[in-house]
């Protein structure tokens, strides 16, 4: 009994912990549907319309019809023309088949159909198969007729791609918005992006395109994105006026984002209360908890560190085919909460060479005009779902994408740039690799989860625990009665950090497959670093290398491999074809790792603050797609939070 109200005691205020400090979650949702990707290509044409598509990969149970709900306005646009549902689901084009009277239930077959129910227009289809359950995949297309207002000086669309109406929760909606024509300059072109839950971003990428994207998207809410344009893109408009609009909407946004800073204001004062509220409870039961530590302590005894099953010095294979440098360190270094921002830079700049390796981009030295090489990075297959099995390569493959920008190519020198420019898309990039590879250690039994839960909950309840107690000295101090009640909370704070670092080392968060891998990987490193003072027989051949320096950058070591390598290999500059061999070309020639660390590093202790109009964190507001006129709150015109 004691023992659960442990539990329970620990539960609350782990919760209240995980609310106080942002930790992510994931809202839950009773429907049977939930989107893993909602992706939209909108081309916006000179006549003032938009092509839409949009790709939804949705997972379905026991559900029959699907529906994409347009609210009727004539003020945003006129109709919705050109429709057409084609099932991707099993790898090939499949287009639905159009039935003009819409009967929702007769969907065993692959239709679809439109309705003006309500004076809403509706695109409603039958998910196309016998099995009800499972994921699929659609393309949606359709053409929006007068969806560009012009005006004096810009042509503005303000379009909203989920409704209110929208009941699936999205892991992920993005899109990209091609103008009809390329801009002199960037800052000619304006955006916004409006949803609820102020998650989202949006940046202009090029001199006609705009991305857009936000994570975590919770049904009943919605997205709308508004942009400003030159008027020369748009040759006729069937919503044109003499007006000029620029002004207007600046200080309509301007307003709005008042309301949203000012509700940030009001968050986070209440904040600071519960938090202040929470904490003195905290310390009226901190006293009930010495007896529990002081259990856990004895526990502690109980524990058993696992031990690999045999000792490696040296290993001359990977211990894994196909892992993921973020893998690789994870395991090597026995991570149990996350990998650090140098972990990142070398995990960056080993995936960069990874995907140089399996064809998906590749580094061209221009040394030609001067002995000061020019390193560029092109982008040679932009769609490697089938290559890149694993998540945490995903997210930075499409880190990568960002960055360039919509070009084919950038230099090295650039992509820092872009990096150190970052700092919010940079944490984010650590946040998701830390998640991914977790998650991808756990699903390959090299973790236990469950363990791994119970180091999560002592790292929390501890340092919370800690928290707590540190607060009545912290409030004694200021009240001059620091002698009266504090000594007995400075006390209990030093005895939950001494429990909690006994405790976080004891735990073993790996499996014993985890730890004998993780040895491997350290064997691995050892023979990277050593192998020139091995047997020559015992060296491989330089090819095999290529697939080793991945790692020896992941693991900081590639400039040491290097020096090992021309000892074993004297002749190696001459006998490697530099486009074959560009990665090693690059580390022998350049600090390509430690760059990309600076910047990351760099990227992560800064805060990018400016606010132009050419992009940055979605506000909460509304007008576009026949929605709502009325914006109800703005976030900081540009910036997300």
């Amino acid at each position: 009994m004691k023992r659960k109200k442990k539990i329970l005691i620990t539960s609350i205020f782990l919760l209240l912990f995980m609310f106080f400090v942002n930790i992510e979650s994931r809202a839950s949702s009773d429907n049977k549907l939930f989107l893993n990707d909602l992706d939209f290509e909108v081309n916006v044409n000179s006549d003032g319309s938009m092509d839409v598509t949009e790709y939804w990969d949705i997972e379905v149970e026991d559900t029959n019809t699907l529906f994409k709900t347009f609210k009727t306005d004539s003020k945003k646009y006129s109709s919705i023309t050109d429709v057409t549902v084609t099932d991707i689901t099993i790898g090939q084009d499949r287009p639905f088949t159009e039935i003009h009277e819409l009967m929702y239930h007769v969907t065993e077959g692959c239709y679809y159909g439109m309705t003006n129910d309500d004076g809403d227009f509706e695109i409603a289809w039958g998910i196309g198969y016998t099995q009800k359950s499972g994921t699929r995949k659609y393309e949606i297309k359709y053409k929006v007729n007068d969806a560009i207002s012009k005006h004096a000086d810009y042509a503005q669309l303000y379009w909203q791609f989920v409704g209110n109406e929208f009941d699936i929760d999205a892991k992920q909606v993005r899109g990209t918005i091609v103008l009809p024509d390329n801009v002199d300059n960037k800052d000619n072109i304006k955006v916004w992006g409006h949803t609820e839950d102020l998650n989202g971003e949006i940046y202009v990428i090029d001199t006609n395109k705009i991305e857009f994207n936000v994570d975590y998207f919770n049904s009943g809410r919605y997205i709308e994105i508004r942009t400003l344009f030159p008027t020369q893109m748009i040759t006729s408009s069937a919503r044109e006026d003499n007006n000029e609009i620029l002004n207007s909407v600046i200080e309509e946004e301007s307003i709005l984002a008042k309301k949203a800073n000012d509700k940030r204001a009001r968050q986070r004062f209440w904040k600071i209360c519960m938090i202040v509220i929470t904490n003195i409870i905290l310390i009226l039961i901190c006293i009930k908890f010495i007896n529990n530590m002081i259990k856990s302590i004895k526990e502690l005894k109980e524990l058993k560190k696992l031990t690999p099953t045999e000792e490696i010095i040296y290993y001359r294979d990977i211990p894994r085919e196909n892992a993921t440098p973020a893998e690789s360190v994870y395991l090597y270094k026995q991570i149990k909460n996350k990998l650090e921002s140098n972990d990142i830079g070398k995990i960056f700049s080993a995936t960069l060479l990874d995907f140089s390796l399996k064809n998906i981009i590749e580094f061209k030295v221009d040394n030609e005009e001067s002995r000061k090489e020019k390193i560029t990075i092109r982008l040679i297959n932009k769609n490697p779902d089938e290559i890149l099995k694993n998540e945490d390569e995903m997210v930075i493959f499409r880190f990568l994408v960002v960055a360039f920008g919509g070009k084919e190519e950038i230099t090295i020198k650039e992509l820092e740039k872009y990096i150190k420019n970052s700092s919010s898309e940079i944490i984010s990039l650590q946040d998701k690799i830390n998640r991914e590879t977790e998650l991808s250690l756990q699903k390959a039994n090299l973790i236990d989860k469950e363990q791994q839960n119970e180091y999560d909950v002592i790292l929390t309840s501890r340092i919370f625990y800690t928290s707590a107690a540190l607060l009545v000295p912290i409030i004694g101090i200021i009240s001059e009665y620091m002698l009266i009640g504090g000594i007995p909370f400075v006390i209990l704070s030093v005895i939950n950090l001494i429990l909690l670092s006994t405790q976080l080392r004891k735990i073993n968060v790996y499996t014993q497959e985890g730890i004998d891998e993780s040895e491997k990987w350290k064997g691995l490193k050892k023979y990277m670093e050593e192998f020139s003072m091995l047997d020559k027989r015992e060296v491989p051949e330089v090819v095999i290398w290529e697939k080793f320096m991945v790692y020896a950058t992941a693991f900081g070591i590639a400039d040491k491999v290097l020096k090992q390598l021309k000892i074993v290999y004297p002749d190696l500059e001459n006998t490697i074809n530099i486009n074959d061999y560009s990665y090693m070309y690059l580390m022998m020639n350049t600090d390509f790792s430690r760059s990309f660390t600076n910047a990351i590093n760099t990227s992560m202790s800064a805060a990018n603050s400016s606010a132009t109009g050419g992009g940055g964190g979605f506000s909460a507001g509304g007008g576009g797609g026949g929605r709502r006129p009325v914006v109800e709150e703005v976030d900081n015109l540009l910036h997300q939070i």
